[in-house]
């Protein structure tokens, strides 16, 4: 037993599956020079391959290839396929590789018994990834050393920030970060409405709306104050935004933002037991 270290100056990593989620990763990865591309696979046969070898990653045939040549292997791959794929290369998968799932609502229990060892590292990352701000949260595996935890935070921390938790509590991570992005994208595009039915023009009113959610996000994350703290900063007696701020707790904006992040969280948890 025990596993060896994995190389962390040279370390080869591998992806099974070439979607948009490893391609983000593996651009973040060559930009932030973590690794150059040289030292990165996946495997491909259609249109992903040229995606890839674009930016230098070598695109080979078989995923098992890619493993043979991989100290890291990143599964991201479609939750109906995983199991499959990890069965196929399983002969190959030792201990002495880091395995990681990027596979929204699969158990790290199932990985470990699918892969025939617990060197596995379950990572949950959102869409944000794929312009360097993603929020990735990771839950380590029996087997998995703090050595193995550091090489994945560097390497998620090159498409965002990454925290670590236990996996039980992934499915109120999948409610607030994994699904989150799509309730700003809502509340954008509602903020560019408002302020084109109070006369902006529809460009405008976007570019507006976009950055100063940025902005407040960037704020919030930065500026080391609690955000009601924040917005009480902003709020100035009889003003303007005390008016707007008014008219959103009437309507209930803050158990409309909670009940969304408790539906999705329980509609993870619903599928991630069907599995």
């Amino acid at each position: 037993m025990g596993s060896a270290p994995i190389p962390s100056e040279t370390y080869k990593l591998g992806f099974i599956g070439a979607g948009k989620m490893a391609e983000s990763i593996a651009r973040g990865v060559i930009k932030s020079g973590i690794l150059p591309a040289s030292r990165i696979k996946t495997a491909h046969k259609g249109s992903r391959r040229t995606t890839f070898e674009s930016f230098g990653v070598g695109v080979v045939e078989h995923n098992n290839q890619v493993v043979e040549n991989s100290d890291v292997v990143i599964f991201s791959v479609k939750p109906q396929v995983v199991k499959d794929a990890i069965l196929q290369l399983r002969p190959i998968l030792s201990e002495k590789k880091l395995l990681v799932s990027v596979v929204a609502g699969v158990k790290l229990k199932d990985l470990q018994e699918w892969a025939g060892h617990d060197r596995f590292i379950r990572v949950m990352p959102n869409t944000p990834a794929a312009v360097g701000e993603g929020a990735s949260v990771m839950s380590l595996g029996a087997g998995a050393t703090q050595e193995d935890g550091e090489i994945i935070a560097k390497l998620f921390g090159a498409v965002g920030k990454i925290w670590k938790a236990d996996e039980k509590l992934f499915d109120a991570v999948t409610g607030l970060s994994g699904s989150g992005p799509a309730y700003i994208f809502l509340a954008i595009e509602a903020l560019a409405d408002g302020a084109v039915a109070a006369g902006l023009p529809r460009e405008l009113a976007l570019g507006l709306a976009s950055q100063t959610v940025l902005g407040a996000a960037s704020m919030a994350s930065h500026a080391g104050k609690h955000p009601g703290q924040l917005k009480d900063d902003v709020t100035s007696p009889g003003g303007t935004t005390i008016a707007g701020v008014h008219e959103l707790e009437k309507s209930g904006f803050r158990g409309i933002l909670m009940n969304a992040v408790v539906a999705a969280a329980k509609r993870s948890r619903e599928l991630s037991q069907n599995n």
